[in-house]
């Protein structure tokens, strides 16, 4: 199988790549951090005049009307790049469901999206195992009442809707279009500078047409659950890529002993192993984007596939990245830290390895 991208693929990548290079260098990313912004609002609109934040939004609205492949790309050059921005909560979280399953009315709140004029997200983890669905919903005349936890919601105090899955009396699981302000938020803590909340739903109540597509057959839920993971082992796969240029640049110009690290067998044997991880990552990745563009059987598998790989191999690999650059590698000033802290954070959005092995085993055992 032929994982490059096709001609019109790299030349999104290297678009993406070129415009993240200029509006998120080193100099961009430490001014940021001293502002305490929820993102760089700047660089959020510099993508959206681009046209990168509407590569996978409906044609309807503005956008490009493209798929998981295409999607894969930004995120990871946005992981690659520590690039703080909502991309991965509005584009995965939530363009990518309202796209495949909304109204027109729906749609049409994805507009200013285009232009970076909005953030959206999604509530994909609660309590328990990753991809687990516990809160509910009622209905109550022409609406809907909410009740449940969503935890590690990222941005939903700057969202303009959530999107909240919940399983429906008399149906499958439904997912709910819900403003921020009809729920309780509480900070949690973030391994980056991007904000998680935990939401408490305690009753809300929606109207009718909250619910994605207008029905709970769980289908607008897979599309969810399924962009999820991708989006968060794309950034994964860009944040080790990053890490290894830069380390593999520091050991060979790093000298111990009158020789450059790059010369120490042992060291070229842990640049070895981190190299390994990162394409193993990179193989489950584009194979789990192409499996949701073709709509294949066998995409949960793959995903839970490349879950795994960026929750255990790859953070393992960061760890001798940064055991490689000696204490420099631990300084928050120096940028591994942010590679190391992107890749970490997607691991627990994922829920971690333990998770995706139990979720592999469930998969391959419904097979049987």
């Amino acid at each position: 199988m032929d994982f490059n991208l096709d001609e019109t693929r790299q030349e999104l990548r290297g678009f993406a790549t070129g415009l993240l290079g200029r509006e998120a260098s080193r100099e961009r990313l430490e001014a940021f951090e001293k502002t305490g912004a929820a993102y760089d609002d700047a660089l959020w609109k510099a993508l959206g005049q681009a046209g990168l934040l509407g590569v996978c939004l409906p044609e309807e609205v503005g956008g490009a009307g493209l798929g998981a492949i295409e999607l894969t790309v930004v995120l990871r050059e946005i992981g690659a790049h520590a690039a703080p921005v909502p991309a991965y909560a509005s584009l995965a979280l939530a363009a990518a469901p309202v796209a495949a399953h909304g109204t027109a009315e729906q749609k049409a709140l994805l507009a200013p999206l285009n232009d970076g004029e909005a953030v959206f997200t999604g509530a994909y983890r609660e309590v328990g195992p990753a991809g687990t669905v516990a809160a509910t919903a009622r209905r109550d005349g022409d609406g809907y009442v909410l009740d449940g936890v969503k935890t590690f919601v990222p941005y939903a105090a700057e969202a303009s809707r959530i999107l909240v899955p919940a399983r429906v009396d008399g149906a499958g699981i439904g997912v709910f279009l819900v403003e921020p302000s009809a729920v309780e938020l509480t900070p949690q803590p973030s391994a980056t500078t991007e904000p998680l909340s935990r939401i408490a739903l305690g009753g809300v109540r929606v109207d009718a047409d909250a619910l994605l597509g207008g029905t709970a057959d769980g289908a607008a839920w897979r599309t969810f659950r399924r962009s999820a993971v991708a989006g968060a082992v794309a950034l994964s796969s860009g944040a080790i890529e990053a890490a290894l240029n830069l380390t593999t640049e520091y050991v060979k110009t790093r000298e111990q002993f009158e020789r450059p690290l790059a010369q120490f067998q042992a060291v070229t044997m842990q640049i070895g192993d981190v190299y390994i991880a990162k394409r193993a990552l990179d193989v489950a990745v584009w194979a789990g984007a192409w499996r949701l563009a073709e709509g294949a059987e066998d995409a949960d598998e793959v995903l839970a596939i490349a879950s795994y790989n960026a929750c255990d191999p790859v953070v393992k690999a960061l760890y001798t990245c940064q055991h490689l650059h000696g204490g420099i590698g631990l300084d928050v000033t120096y940028p591994l830290h942010r590679h190391f802290a992107w890749a970490k954070q997607a691991g627990h959005l994922l829920g971690g390895a333990e998770d995706q092995l139990d979720t592999l085993g469930v998969l391959i055992s419904q097979e049987a």
